[in-house]
């Protein structure tokens, strides 16, 4: 029911502190209205104005001289990529919405991403998914990601995105939070770029576009804002309900409209729905605007201001037509089916004044309403986490070495673990062929796709190793800047921009922001090494459940140009008519401590992360492109995640080749058949090269103080040769594979 006035008891009812209720009441000099506390407290919440990470985030390298629009700036970052084009990309998370309902809290999580994207005036070309979810075991976690892979299909499928690439980490601290990182990749040109701003054009009119509004959503943006218990589970009301078809519809109708130029600015409604659409493009064009909502079409009856202001439903934008357009924006948006209806007009005393039922409903300076304005910014206290001095006293010689005898069923086992299996069964549930863009496909290190109608490609990957970012978060953080990097590189193309979802717990907890803190300055000083601006993203805090936080997980989203896809790389030699030489470059320093092999084996998320030499990751990605840029090399794979014979067996397991490999030259600094093997590392990339150019490959290599070693070969046949301390094991090529392809296909 609405209020004229409202107390400190509805306002922290709201999630609002008392001071945040002072504040609000000396902003408006009054006590506000249900529908004010409302918007208030959504705009407000952490979801929508980053209130306890905004100040950190700022401390994050956001310059480039190929930045189109800066982080904040727009719904999504855009950079120059030559030839009037623009990439523009962002990733988000879905994570509450998917831990209550996870088919839809996961579509729609697609959905917002690729309305920030198009918005912008950019196709989206490509999509991308970075999961984290419970083991798959147990019956309730199987349904989680089941449920969210099909919702990510049905909606991006439906939508006719081709899926580049993704990731997906299970371990037991995801078990009551599972996180759903969404991230789209769009191409636009420079001239038809959109803003999500008024541009200060007093006395133009507000339309709202696309499908009808109901009360699916309300307080979804405060529901994120809050640790999942078991309240929180039953507000499925607070969860969005997508319409792919919808989506559809009005991507096309709102690229048309601004291909036409018919539009000053469109902003998409997500998080807090029509409060944060014209909150936002007022303060960012620094105008008000007057809002009748008697005149917004609803799907239910009855709705009155609080639920029509606070509405998530999906599909629907707020635009600015060009003074004079409005007929024409009307008629683009009749033409594909859509809702296009005149609800206000954009004012000059910067205030949002909404009505319905011929009364003033609210009156509020859009500015104090948002990021960077009057909204609260916070620096919550840190404590450093004892766990982090606990975790890493670990000791090599307390875990007893890999015996010979045992290595051949270890590697088959370990190949069909759930962090090192084929995740085919999810991604053959994602359109990857629609548009023929696709050049390097999901499952190997970094996906690439080509820009229709250029030689350019974008490669894309998203990483982050949960284990590494809890045990260490600030090299954790800078080691996922670099996987990501070095993913990006192993398709040949040259590292460009970054987006980021920060995933962690409750930040009123102090070690949970020391955490936080601590991945930002890692991610920060990786991305100033690497030269790499940072375009956008999303913070997710509260992810935490009774049992606790869940591993901080700051993903790295990342983007990359390659100029010819001609010249792309993958993870496996194309063609095999020659057999070629097998090379081990950059810094091999493999450790078994905080690997997955230490995990899944011994049950221990222990001891120290590998070394992240941020100048030497850099030498060794330059060496890698160098290499590839004089048509040296045949393939790339980085190593990472299991260590050296788990990258051998998907080099061999990808290309169905065989690889004959010698690691002797490796075992006199590796004595131990476990950390050679098994043990993970940075810098760090097995390369194919014909022989001819074998030696101006090391040259390159050498030139720039890094490791060449030759490992042996590359060739039609089949299975995995080894020679290893002594020992030689062979396995055949479909018992690897039949072992890598097993460990999802129970669940899917």
């Amino acid at each position: 029911m609405e209020k004229d006035t409202v107390s400190l008891a509805d306002a922290k009812e709201h999630g609002l502190t008392e001071q945040e209720f002072e504040q609000i009441q000396s902003i408006l000099g009054r006590v506000p209205n249900s529908t004010e506390l409302g918007i208030f407290s959504a705009m407000w919440s952490e979801h929508c104005s980053y209130k306890n990470s905004i100040l950190q985030l700022k401390t994050l390298p956001t310059k480039s001289d190929k930045l189109l629009a800066e982080a904040g700036e727009e719904n999504a970052g855009a950079m120059d990529i030559g030839d009037g084009l623009a990439v523009v990309f962002k990733i988000e998370s879905h994570n509450h919405p998917t831990a209550v309902e996870p088919y839809q809290g996961a579509a729609t999580g697609v959905g917002g991403i690729m309305r920030d994207i198009f918005t912008m005036g950019a196709r989206p070309i490509t999509s991308l998914n970075s999961l984290r979810f419970g083991d798959p075991k147990e019956a309730r976690n199987k349904y989680l990601l089941s449920r969210a892979v099909k919702g990510i299909g049905d909606y991006g499928n439906s939508l006719g995105i081709a899926v580049g690439g993704g990731e997906l980490f299970v371990h037991p601290t995801f078990n009551k939070n599972p996180l759903v990182n969404a991230m789209t990749v769009g191409i636009a040109k420079h001239k038809e770029m959109a803003s999500a701003s008024t541009k200060g054009k007093v006395g133009n009119k507000v339309y709202i576009v696309g499908t009808t509004t109901g009360r699916d959503g309300i307080h979804g943006a405060s529901f994120a804002s809050k640790d999942l218990s078991k309240e929180s589970e039953e507000k499925r009301s607070a969860v969005q309900v997508g319409d792919p078809f919808m989506e559809k519809l009005l991507m096309e109708a709102s690229l048309e409209a601004i291909q036409k130029q018919v539009l000053v600015g469109i902003q998409d409604m997500g998080a807090a729905g029509i409060s944060c659409a014209t909150s936002e493009m007022s303060a960012r064009g620094k105008t008000g605007m007057d809002v009748d909502l008697d005149l917004v079409p609803l799907r239910e009856s009855g709705m009155n201001a609080y639920e029509i202001m606070l509405s998530e439903s999906q599909e629907r934008m707020l635009v600015i037509p060009e003074l004079g357009k409005e007929k024409e924006l009307v008629a683009i948006f009749e033409k594909w089916g859509l809702h296009s209806k005149e609800i206000g007009t954009v004012t000059g005393d910067g205030i949002l004044r909404i009505r319905k039922d011929g009364k003033l409903k609210a009156e509020i300076p859009a500015e104090s309403l948002v990021l960077g304005g009057g909204a609260p910014r916070y620096v919550r206290e840190t404590k450093r986490p004892a766990y982090l001095d606990t975790a890493k006293e670990f000791g090599l010689n307390s875990i007893k070495d890999l015996e010979h005898k045992d290595l051949s069923k270890v590697l088959v086992q370990f190949l069909s673990s759930p962090n090192v299996c084929s995740r085919r069964p999810i991604y053959e549930q994602y359109d990857t062929e629609v548009g023929l863009v696709k050049v390097v496909p999901p499952g190997q290190d970094g996906g690439l796709v080509r820009i229709p109608g250029t030689k350019k490609g974008i490669a894309v990957s998203t990483d982050c190793n949960s284990r590494y970012t809890y045990l260490d978060p600030y090299h954790g953080a800078a080691f996922a800047v670099c996987e990501a990097a070095r993913n990006v590189v192993a398709t040949g193309a040259e590292p460009y921009g970054v987006t980021n979802n920060l995933n962690f717990g409750n930040p009123y907890i102090p070690e949970n922001y020391y955490v936080f803190t601590e991945c930002v300055k890692g991610l920060g000083d990786a991305c100033r090494s690497l030269g790499l601006p940072i375009t956008g993203g999303n913070v997710s805090f509260y992810n935490e459940s009774p049992e606790g936080p869940v591993y901080p997980t700051p993903t790295i989203g990342m983007v990359g140009v390659i100029a010819d896809v001609q010249n792309a790389l993958s993870t496996f030699p194309k063609d095999l008519s020659n057999k070629l030489e097998l090379l081990l470059v950059g810094k091999f320093s493999p450790q078994l401590s905080a690997s997955e092999y230490l995990s899944q084996f011994h049950g221990l998320d222990q001891g120290s992360i590998p070394t992240c030499d941020l100048e030497t990751e850099k030498k060794v990605m330059q060496s890698i492109l160098s290499a590839n840029a004089k048509g040296l090399l045949r393939s790339a794979k980085d190593l990472s995640l299991g260590g050296l014979l788990i990258a051998l067996s998907k080099i061999v397991i990808g290309g169905q080749l065989k690889a004959e490999v010698d690691l002797q030259a490796l075992t006199e600094t590796n004595k131990r058949l476990d950390t050679l093997l098994f043990g993970e590392t940075g810098a760090s990339f097995l390369v194919s090269t014909a022989k001819e150019n074998l030696q101006e490959v090391k040259s390159i290599f050498s030139a720039e103080g890094l490791d060449v070693v030759s490992l042996g070969s590359l060739s039609q046949g089949d299975g995995l040769a080894l020679q290893v301390l002594g020992q030689s094991f062979h396995w055949r090529l479909r018992e690897l594979i039949d072992s890598f392809e097993s460990g999802l296909k129970p669940y899917f």
